[in-house]
């Protein structure tokens, strides 16, 4: 999928393999028309974040072997849907972001603002990230 791109409009880059990550479980934060959640944000992932999943109903911790979901753990990289990042983070528990993994369309239900305070890989010319 090279013509995907991230949030600062260049190919989009791997999110993790280690857990395999990714709706489509490539490693990237890749969507299309099945990915109904819109697992487009590749965050880093925090006990407060995980902790704030599970009481919303969305346990990340606990392996599901049948969909190739590992479990995560906190220093994970893992491709979360765009609509419980952004409630995670107007709840004040939002995990870290890698904006040159999360995909462009991210910016259908977050706003860049949010994004942009929560990452941890702010490239050397931040302009670029003005949208």
């Amino acid at each position: 999928m090279a013509s995907e791109r991230n949030l600062l409009g260049e190919p989009l880059e791997p999110c993790g393999t280690d857990p395999l990550t990714g709706f489509y479980r490539d490693g990237c934060c890749s969507t299309g028309p099945d990915d109904l959640g819109s697992h487009t944000i590749c965050a880093v992932v925090t006990a407060e974040f995980l902790e704030h999943q599970r009481s919303i109903g969305n346990d990340l911790s606990t392996p599901m072997p049948l969909y190739r979901f590992p479990g995560l753990v906190p220093g994970d990289r893992w491709c979360v849907t765009a609509v419980n990042w952004l409630r995670a983070y107007e709840d004040g528990a939002a995990s870290y972001v890698v904006l040159a993994s999360t995909h462009e369309r991210a910016l259908d239900i977050v706003p860049l603002a949010a994004l942009r305070e929560q990452a941890v890989d702010v490239p050397a010319d931040p302009g670029t990230l003005e949208g």
